[in-house]
């Protein structure tokens, strides 16, 4: 009951940042595949509607964004660390740009190149979601010259950190700031036709890509959702009632809430009661025939926490 379960789709960018992090912890997880978009009648049970990727399960638990994942692994493997040298703290801070304005940009760059290619279903969707209620990812590609113009300098931020000879961002060893970058040039390099020809004005970074690439996915092997749906219905959380007395919302155990992604792109929140409330993560309970009654993870920052 205690073996990760990943639910995510080869193709996703942000998926790709907790695969290094497996790679990085040389870790043994079970994949399940997850569609594109909408419907995910395996993975909703799971999530209580909540439909980004990835999501991961242990046993009766559920972390929801990445950010929650990531320091749910840290939490409970903490060797290798994901913060060599010392540098928490610091590292969810770059997180934090990488996530944000750097991603931004990254998506437009990519979906705005592939504006005439995409398939409508999937172009609809990821515009809702990522470019709001008015998305139009033609007006994005006639404006791709500038969108361009914003990516080029924040990697170049990346290859000036690694130009003074470090393998890593944090030096020697691997770490988070290395996931949290990563993703955005695998992703540029897989998903845009002139990704590698922009990307090789970046020796040092390109150097760094290939170490990191190196350092593997962990050991995963594949799962159908129907069997991860079944060992959350065998399971127990592990997760224990309890807030934090400075919680500027003053939440209570069992205080019901929705949660959902502070930014506007046509989710509906995800209800339950509270179950664990601390700085950086809230955890409500959820009851689903397919799954039973499990916990699911959010971090707090970048999801807004309303009272129903």
């Amino acid at each position: 009951m205690d073996q990760i379960i990943f639910h995510a789709y080869p193709q996703s960018p942000v998926s790709e940042k907790v695969r290094v992090g497996f790679g990085i912890k040389n870790l043994a997880w079970r994949s399940v595949e997850v569609p594109r978009i909408p419907p995910k009648p395996l993975l909703m049970p799971l999530t209580g509607g909540y439909r980004r990727a990835p999501v991961m399960q242990i046993g009766a638990d559920v972390y929801c964004d990445s950010q929650c994942i990531l320091r749910e692994l840290e939490r409970r493997f903490p060797e290798p660390t994901f913060y060599p040298g010392g540098a928490d703290g610091m590292v969810w801070g770059v997180s934090r740009w990488t996530d944000g304005v750097l991603f931004d940009t990254t998506v437009k760059l990519v979906l705005g190149a592939a504006a005439d290619e995409l398939p409508e279903a999937f172009a609809k969707d990821r515009g809702r979601l990522y470019l709001g209620p008015n998305a139009d990812l033609q007006a994005v590609k006639a404006d791709l010259a500038h969108v361009i113009s914003q990516v080029r300098p924040q990697l170049g931020w990346m290859d000036q950190r690694l130009s003074g000879g470090r393998k890593f961002m944090l030096g020697d060893h691997p770490g988070l700031p290395d996931a949290v970058a990563y993703y955005h040039v695998w992703f540029i390099r897989g998903r845009w036709a002139r990704g590698p020809e922009f990307l090789s004005q970046f020796p040092a970074l390109e150097a760094w890509e290939k170490r990191v690439a190196a350092l593997g996915h962990g050991e995963p092997s594949d799962m159908t959702g129907e069997e991860a749906l079944e060992i959350a219905k065998a399971a127990e959380t592990i997760t224990p009632e309890g807030v934090d007395p400075l919680d500027p919302l003053e939440l209570q155990v069992g205080d019901r809430v929705s949660i959902v992604a502070d930014v506007d792109g046509g989710e509906t929140g995800v209800e339950g009661p509270v179950r664990l409330v601390e700085r950086d993560r809230i955890a409500i309970d959820h009851e689903a025939a397919e799954v039973g009654k499990i916990c699911i993870h959010f971090p707090r920052v970048g999801y807004r926490v309303t009272r129903v």
